[in-house]
């Protein structure tokens, strides 16, 4: 879900999830980037919620509408129908159990099944205030992420660590994303010089996208 509107000079929605097995933080990295808060005690996500947050890419105002889905394997079919429209994702898993990061492989062919673009993720080591319990190394992370093309970050919802900056890595990789398109398509129309008065553009993924993202490789704090 990717739109540009020139009926309201210029106003982005973005769908982005948060995917990854359960009790990785999910709920909690969403809580602490839109509310400032923790839950210590938060009980498994029932389903799919979502909250839509303003954000400040450029001096232009984004929206996005941030999808937890639950990650228990018994809603896995409700929650699929809700990765159609993303144009991002925050795969997450916990780096005090070993097993969420074996889940990695399964949630990307997932996303890559359901979606229907080229996704911009980020690979999210969440819980890295959990210094004595690490399971998953920070180079572990980082080589999956390169291997698998996606930026990289570990997160503490707890102590509030890179937790913006993870929502931030990815919406202004869509935002980047979509202005290039948008100029490209401006430069489009002026070239068979139609006007679109006002309609709204909704920009699917392309073959040349998918080569950028790929390209584009991982970062890291």
């Amino acid at each position: 879900m990717a739109s540009y509107s020139e009926e309201q000079g210029e106003d982005y929605l973005f769908k982005i999830v948060l995917i990854g097995d359960s009790a990785v933080g999910k709920s909690n990295l969403l809580a602490r980037f839109a509310r400032d808060e923790f839950y210590p005690n938060s009980k498994s996500t029932i389903g799919v919620e979502f909250q839509t947050q303003k954000m400040d890419i450029g001096g232009k105002e984004i929206k996005a509408q941030i999808w937890d889905t639950a990650g228990q394997e018994r809603f896995r079919a409700v929650t699929s129908a809700y990765y159609r429209g993303a144009v991002g994702a925050l795969l997450v898993y916990d780096i005090s159990r070993r097993q969420t990061f074996d889940s990695i492989g399964r949630w990307l062919n997932e996303l890559h099944t359901h979606s229907d673009m080229n996704v911009v993720t980020i690979l999210i080591g969440n819980k890295s205030d959990l210094k004595d319990a690490r399971e998953v190394s920070t180079a572990e992370g980082k080589t999956l992420a390169e291997a698998q093309g996606l930026f990289f970050l570990e997160t503490s919802a707890l102590d509030s660590s890179n937790v913006t900056a993870a929502f931030q890595t990815v919406v202004k990789e869509i935002y980047n994303i979509l202005s290039r398109k948008v100029i490209l398509s401006q430069e489009h129309k002026k070239q068979e010089s139609w006007m679109g008065n006002g309609k709204t553009m909704v920009l699917q993924g392309d073959a040349s996208e998918t080569e950028y993202h790929q390209s584009r490789g991982c970062c890291s704090s």
